[in-house]
């Protein structure tokens, strides 16, 4: 059986630990590939767990450490990665059968940058076909299912990460995201999930580098360590063009001081329909800052649906450009929101398609002012609780009713205004004592100042969110 202090320990701690000849990272490795062989036949959080490669990292790792050699900041700690991102000789299957015997030839940046670091990556985490969709349910590897309540869904695209860290098998994995991929799992697993701002990680895994709703990002336990992650994976690399030239200092640990920082709070973004239990775990999240010294100020952004809408031309387009090609081969095979999106891109104008960029726009214009007078923007990750981990029991209200925008996520229209980084933090229980996120979102390209506050609050909160489970 896992040895559950140890499985749940942050990779802060474990990397010190390491450092200091505490723990081997034999025994973490052996102590994460326990744990996934316990959890994983209800999970499905893993599609591929890579022991025999894990084992001989760990043995390599731990020799480094004998001989006093320079270690990297995740020395000995076990990670996962996520089925949509290239792996050097290992099967890469974005959770599809058109991708289903794919072995990719080099790693992506971020798999290069984790191993640099020292990390042992353990394995490859479930996705949905192509990380199209909130819930994890792929034709290839089936339904992922929450680590707090199996019935339900971890959230997507990066699911099977949530429920890897959420359920204690890692402490850090990788997600992507487009519309909200890392936070939407973050905030339905009770973790940590960080979207930093466009270019701060390297992503070189799609055909076109010049995509720019494109993030990859942690998923983790607590802040400090999707600080550390951060530290480890962020660029420069001349693999991706995007990527920004001048790194962040994240070296030291964060201190969360919240006196006199600045939060603008709106519940709703001024249209949304979000649920009372969620409403009020993020209000009192809200109180708990100021009662740390933040000063918090409701505002109005102004937003009226019409942004998540012109987000899904963008998305529709993005899975048409990359994927359309194998429709005809693997059409019957594909899950059928996947050929729905495929179909509206190819459908979709030239000229429609550029005018988001006034939707676009408008936004910035929109949040420019709020985050010229605040540090950061608070509302909710979700409006809603999480939903049936099956496809098929999926019944979801999207759309307006009765004056309100109905959508589970509120995180796809912060990929509208890409610089802009955005982290999602576990901030209480809902009715079902299902978990429920807050989501700050910062200015453009200061990560460090966004996980300074999300730190604050997760202070303030005094308490981190762990499932009851065995």
């Amino acid at each position: 059986m896992a040895d559950l202090e140890l499985a749940f320990l942050p990779a802060t701690e474990m990397a010190a630990a390491v450092a200091a000849g505490e723990v081997s990272p034999v025994e973490l490795v052996d102590n994460a590939l326990a744990r996934i062989d316990e959890v994983n036949p209800d999970l499905n959080a893993f599609c591929f767990v890579w022991e025999e490669q894990a084992n001989a990292a760990a043995h390599a790792s731990a020799q480094a450490v004998s001989r006093g050699d320079d270690l990297g900041p995740l020395h000995g700690v076990p990670v996962a990665l996520k089925d949509t991102t290239p792996t050097r000789g290992q099967r890469t299957t974005l959770g599809s059968y058109a991708y289903e015997h794919w072995v990719p030839e080099v790693d992506a940046a971020i798999a290069r940058k984790l191993q640099h670091a020292g990390a042992i990556v353990v394995g490859k985490t479930t996705t949905p076909e192509f990380a199209h969709a909130l819930n994890t349910d792929s034709p290839l590897w089936g339904v992922t299912r929450n680590p707090w309540n199996l019935e339900l869904t971890p959230g997507g695209s990066s699911g099977g990460s949530g429920a890897a860290v959420a359920s204690g098998c890692v402490p850090l994995a990788e997600g992507s995201d487009m519309g909200g991929s890392v936070r939407i799992p973050a905030a339905w697993c009770g973790v940590v999930g960080l979207k930093p701002g466009l270019g701060r990680i390297p992503m070189d895994v799609l055909p076109g580098l010049f995509d720019n709703i494109s993030h990859h990002g942690p998923l983790a336990r607590c802040v400090d360590d999707a600080r550390l992650f951060l530290a480890a994976t962020q660029g420069p690399d001349e693999s991706d063009i995007l990527s920004l030239p001048k790194p962040l200092d994240l070296s030291m640990p964060l201190s969360g001081s919240l006196d006199g920082v600045r939060v603008a709070l709106s519940i709703d973004l001024d249209i949304w329909a979000v649920e009372p239990a969620i409403e009020r775990s993020v209000r009192a999240a809200a109180s708990a800052m100021e009662e740390a010294g933040a000063i918090v100020t409701e505002v109005h952004p102004g937003f009226d649906a019409t942004e998540e809408r012109e987000w899904y031309k963008l998305w529709s387009v993005f899975m048409a450009a990359y994927y359309g090609q194998f429709l005809d081969e693997y059409g019957d095979r594909m899950t059928p929101a996947v050929r729905r999106l495929i179909e509206a891109g190819n459908a979709l104008g030239a000229v429609e398609y550029k005018q988001v960029e006034f939707t676009r726009t408008r936004m910035w214009n929109q949040m420019r002012p709020i985050l010229d007078r605040n540090d950061v923007f608070l509302c909710p990750t979700m409006a809603n609780s999480p939903v049936p981990a099956s496809v098929e029991g999926i019944e979801l209200k999207v759309g307006m009713i009765e004056g309100r925008y109905h959508s589970p996520d509120m995180t796809a229209i912060w990929n509208m205004i890409s610089p802009c980084p955005a982290i999602s933090v576990p901030c209480g229980l809902d009715d079902d004592a299902m978990p429920v996120g807050a989501q700050l979102i910062g200015r453009r390209w200061q990560e460090d100042r966004l996980l300074e506050v999300a730190r604050g609050l997760e202070i303030a909160l005094g308490r981190t969110l762990r499932p009851n489970m065995p």
